[in-house]
């Protein structure tokens, strides 16, 4: 393997985010998929969740050799796009400039794969606004769900100013071409934080997406003892962030879901939400349909064109609208009579 490849694997593999699959462990790429990759795997910042903090070994690249590196892979069709982030040695504007030279390189070099680039936590408003002109989505991983909760896992940044002022600015500078991420697990957050977190998220800034990544303790970091996040945990999250951001719950339809720990409960946080309502398919809102467990967007909208056919609603035509009864026909009054779940 040659020295540039060597560097790419261990960059990589170092690039602590989870908006991309992770890359393969031989040369740092996946065929016909994005690149993950830091130029600078050193930081000077003390998260205590990441392996690159303080390395002893650091490995970077230059942006001339990562540009060049980048564009001979994607010419070959070994990958279609970059997800491009960086530790921060010393000066978060050094960063950011080699960030943004890095990208400007790969567009004069005609680079037209998709690119994702990482703002460092307090940069100035200008890089954020180039970083949006030449990249199609840009993110800050604001890392916790608040001020408190940020300083049990990093001491050197400041929640409202290194992350989420700049948020703000990313949202501003790339409306719905923007995300951001959390570190579940590592300070001691509870699912009702995180659900505090979701709607004041999709409310005020309307990312296209928020990323879960559930602690993995590392070797040689303060968290290396800790308890790494439950997977179902995760999933659980990212099933609560999809029905506020793509079904409209509010924040108070989901408590519901919660436990009185504060966490979610086992299961399904739809099912959970939706208690012992009832709802006749035929009669019902689309805001009303879509709170029923086991009926979709994609359903919602085949049974509303069904009813203005005029079809007669029954289970056999919920099914072929795509609802799964075995979900929702508990929650439903079909024709006058209250259905019974199916197994």
């Amino acid at each position: 393997m040659s020295e540039q490849l060597q560097k790419l694997s261990i960059l990589s593999r170092s690039c602590f985010d989870i908006t991309l699959s992770s890359a393969d462990c031989r040369s740092g790429v996946v065929k016909g998929g994005y690149l993950k990759c830091l130029l600078d795997g050193v930081c000077s910042f003390d998260c205590a969740y990441c392996g690159i903090c303080r390395n002893d070994s650091p490995v970077s690249f230059s942006p001339q050799e990562l540009s060049s590196l980048v564009l001979k892979l994607w010419r070959e069709q070994v990958i279609d796009g970059l997800f491009l982030s960086t530790g921060i040695p010393c000066d978060t504007d050094e960063s950011m400039e080699k960030l943004l030279l890095t990208a400007e390189l790969l567009k004069k070099g005609g680079f037209t794969g998709y690119l994702h680039l990482k703002i460092v936590p307090g940069a100035v408003r200008g890089d954020i606004a180039e970083a949006a002109r030449i990249a199609d989505r840009i993110s800050i991983n604001l890392e916790a769900t608040g001020s408190s909760r940020l300083s049990e896992i990093a001491s050197v940044k400041t929640y409202e100013s290194d992350l989420l002022r700049r948020h703000a600015w990313i949202a501003e500078a790339a409306p719905t071409r923007h995300t951001t991420q959390i570190v579940v697990g590592a300070a001691g957050e509870g699912d009702d934080e995180i659900l505090s977190f979701i709607a004041e998220e999709y409310r005020k800034f309307s990312p296209a997406s928020i990323y879960y990544s559930g602690l993995i303790p590392l070797k040689k970091t303060p968290l290396a003892g800790a308890e790494p996040a439950d997977p179902r945990r995760i999933k659980a999250l990212y099933a609560v962030d999809a029905l506020i951001r793509s079904y409209g719950y509010s924040e108070d339809e989901l408590l519901f879901a919660l436990g009185e720990d504060g966490m979610l409960k086992p299961g399904d946080p739809k099912i959970h939400a939706a208690g012992s309502s009832l709802l006749d398919p035929a009669f019902g809102s689309r805001e009303e349909l879509l709170r029923i467990p086991g009926i979709g967007p994609k359903a919602v909208e085949r049974i509303l064109i069904l009813r203005e056919r005029g079809e007669k609603i029954s289970p056999a035509l919920l099914k072929c609208a795509g609802v799964i009864l075995r979900h929702a026909l508990p929650y439903l009054i079909i024709a006058g009579s209250r259905q019974t779940r199916l197994f």
